[in-house]
């Protein structure tokens, strides 16, 4: 890994074809409600960043494989974090929804 490898950002187009192919694997979105209801990927489910605590209602099983997003990528890395502190093991931060060029639903 170079040191520039630190900087690049997640590709989430790359990330929502891994999630398509991952059996069982749960698609968080991490922003706000609002922002969810402005736009979100088709399959995601809303966690917001600051009640990530309460993913364990929607996901019980802490080894399905996990692929967050956010607007930009911030907050998804930060939940990637926590999520990991909390003992799920297949965490995969997709980035943001700024950069993905597929089909969004409100």
């Amino acid at each position: 890994m170079s040191f520039f490898d630190f900087f690049k950002q997640p590709d989430i187009n790359q990330g929502i074809k891994e999630y398509q192919t991952a059996p069982s694997a749960v698609l968080l979105d991490v922003r706000t409600p609002d922002e969810y209801r402005e736009g979100h990927i088709p399959g995601s489910v809303n966690v917001p960043l600051q009640s990530i605590d309460k993913v364990v209602a929607v996901v019980k099983n802490k080894n399905i494989p996990l692929f967050i997003y956010c607007h930009s990528g911030s907050r998804s890395r930060q939940a990637a974090g926590m999520l990991q502190r909390m003992g799920y093991t297949k965490v995969n931060n997709i980035g943001g929804i700024s950069a993905y060029s597929g089909k969004v639903e409100q």
